[in-house]
């Protein structure tokens, strides 16, 4: 008889060592809210306060805040919602609705142009890790559910035959039109979507006239500019399977996107062992290398979210080889000893504060 038991581990957990995101960070280990509603989010004290609004609502099957400063316009966050449930609408390997659902059904080959530009990304990363990062492994994900009451390990040889479906090479482009070589091949953008997603937020934002801001997807940090006083916004990187979310990193950073990757976000135990969401192309299991998380910097944000998890399956070498040889994209990498790994140049190019 097999026994589990679940871990609610909050996702990527990405701490600011500012006051006005710690509450925030707070909600998101709380449970989420039905789909589509909202909260007012943290607000600081004081005159501060007038120029600066915050708030949170569910999407995207995480919690999602929107910090904005130098304005007090809560339309613009919620049209950042908005945008928000219209890309889900678009990019969910589970809405029936969506163009990847459809995709995956074979009702559907021809995608938008927003869908297509994401799917163009995820190939090129699947092909760039050599396909340790697949946009294709949705035959084996689907066959995991670690969001359930009572999540298990799959039947193993469902999951066999799963695997026979995944490879990215099966899957090709000719203008919008998707074609497979395999009928039982499905499309999952779960491991790119809210850096896609993120980026198009500060994107709108920045042509409202935004220039101070933090965009939080479930721990997706994107930030626009910097501090009011402009000085650069301190992202905490959490301490893999702390309970108070303690800060193992500190980095300063304006105008970049902070993306963590680890097997704490999503978890649970079946007879002693740890199953994480994290799975390999190769096995449809989870990965297992001796990593705790991969953290990447990058100016866009969809670039950190497919690299994260890229490198996490690569591990350690194979990870931070890849990340050495790519311009302007930085990773640490944390082992179950709870070292820390820099790429190169990463503590130069932002005074990291920790180990």
């Amino acid at each position: 008889m097999k026994h589990s038991h679940i871990r609610n581990a909050c996702p990527v957990l990405l701490l600011s060592a500012l006051l006005v995101l710690a509450p925030a960070l707070l909600t998101a280990c709380k449970k989420a809210p039905p789909e589509g509603s909202e909260s007012t989010g943290p607000k600081t004290q004081g005159p501060a306060a007038q120029n600066q609004v915050s708030k949170t609502a569910f999407f995207l099957n995480t919690t999602v805040t929107v910090t904005l400063y130098g304005t007090g316009d809560e339309s613009l966050i919620e049209e950042c919602f908005a945008l928000c449930d219209r890309y889900e609408r678009l990019l969910s390997r589970t809405l029936e609705e969506s163009e990847i659902c459809a995709l995956n059904r074979r009702t559907q080959n021809t995608l938008s142009d927003e869908t297509l530009a994401l799917v163009e990304t995820g190939l090129k990363y699947s092909a760039l890790s050599g396909g340790a990062f697949d946009i294709t492994i949705g035959s084996c994900s689907s066959l995991w559910d670690f969001t359930a009451r009572a999540p298990s390990v799959p039947d193993r040889e469902a999951l066999s035959k799963a695997l026979a479906h995944v490879g990215y090479e099966k899957l090709s482009l000719h203008g919008n039109t998707v074609s497979f070589s395999d009928e039982g091949t499905l499309v999952d953008l779960g491991a790119v979507a809210k850096g896609y997603i993120a980026d198009r937020l500060k994107e709108y934002l920045v042509e409202k006239g935004v220039t101070s801001a933090i965009i939080d997807l479930g721990g997706n940090v994107l930030c626009i500019g910097g501090k009011p006083d402009g000085s650069p916004f301190r992202i905490g990187i959490q301490k893999p399977f702390d309970a108070q979310g303690t800060p193992l990193l500190v980095v300063p950073v304006s105008g970049w996107s902070v993306v963590t990757s680890g097997t704490y976000e999503r978890y649970f135990e079946e007879e002693g062992k740890l199953y994480h969401h994290i799975l390999d192309p190769a096995t449809g299991y989870p990965c297992e290398n001796n990593l705790l998380s991969v953290t990447i910097l990058s100016e866009h944000s969809v670039d950190g979210d497919a690299l994260s998890t890229a490198c996490f399956s690569l591990g350690l070498a194979d990870g931070m080889a890849l990340i050495d040889t790519l311009d302007d994209i930085y990773a640490v990498f944390v082992t179950d000893d709870y070292e820390v790994h820099y790429s190169e140049g990463l503590p130069d190019r932002f005074s990291v504060s920790g180990p």
